[in-house]
């Protein structure tokens, strides 16, 4: 798939994502390996966003977009120019829902979606869903997950890596406040991720944005999930603070 117009910059987010037009006619949210995140917030966008669709999360689909740029000569922002520029290639591309609500406290959720989704965060050492940045959004009356290139934030220091460490943040998550059981969650995700899925999930990321062999996110996931698992436990006493 390739770009073929940029539409318009989405200035909530410090990584300036946009609206993006394709050549099979669809509208894509787009995040550009050139901004200052770099390429790995793309990976943790693509591990994340598929380990969440594998789980039957509510997530847009994700796909990789190519990037010319000389699409940035025909914008007459220095700022986009420079990020389009800075960008050629492989990008990663979220269907864009149009007219969706970002998420607000009077919105119901359903208390089990809500354990899973603490659940999965916990998981992927999400910082990013809390009530100031809850990065969800509402179409269709339906919840959908966004944005998760802060996660796997261990891939930023991986000597200091431990896949067994709890994960303390989740008591500012969002939804931890509406969530139903999260041992019950995690009974029922937990066994739906194999070594298998995680190979398949990162067999399909650029080798250009890795800086460590695949295997090295595979065993890290795979440890993760060994019982017992420390960042399910430090979920479930949170929710009872």
């Amino acid at each position: 798939m390739r770009a073929t117009r940029y539409l318009a910059p989405l200035r909530e987010g410090g990584s300036l994502p946009a609206i993006i037009e394709a050549d099979d006619d669809g509208t894509y949210v787009v995040k550009f390996r050139g901004a200052a995140q770099g390429p790995r917030a793309l990976v943790a966008e693509l591990i994340a966003g598929e380990l969440a669709r594998a789980l039957q999360l509510p997530m847009p689909q994700l796909a990789l977009i190519e990037l010319d740029p000389l699409l940035a000569r025909s914008e007459p922002d220095a700022e986009i120019q420079a990020l389009l520029e800075a960008s050629g290639g492989l990008n990663v591309a979220m269907d864009y829902l149009p007219g969706a609500m970002n998420f607000e406290a009077a919105m119901a959720v359903d208390p089990q979606l809500a354990a899973r989704i603490v659940w999965f965060d916990a998981l992927i050492s999400n910082v990013d869903r809390t009530a100031r940045n809850p990065n969800l959004l509402r179409w269709h009356k339906q919840l959908y997950l966004i944005d998760h290139g802060a996660s796997l934030y261990f891939h930023h220091n991986w000597p200091t890596a431990n896949p067994q460490s709890p994960f303390a943040a989740i008591k500012s998550h969002v939804l931890l406040p509406r969530a139903a059981s999260i041992a019950d969650a995690d009974a029922d995700l937990a066994p739906k991720i194999s070594q298998a899925l995680l190979h398949q999930i990162l067999v399909d990321i650029p080798d250009a944005w890795l800086d460590v062999p695949r295997d090295h996110y595979v065993d890290y996931l795979a440890q993760r999930l060994a019982s017992p698992r420390a960042f399910a436990e430090e979920a479930e006493r949170a929710r009872h603070v």
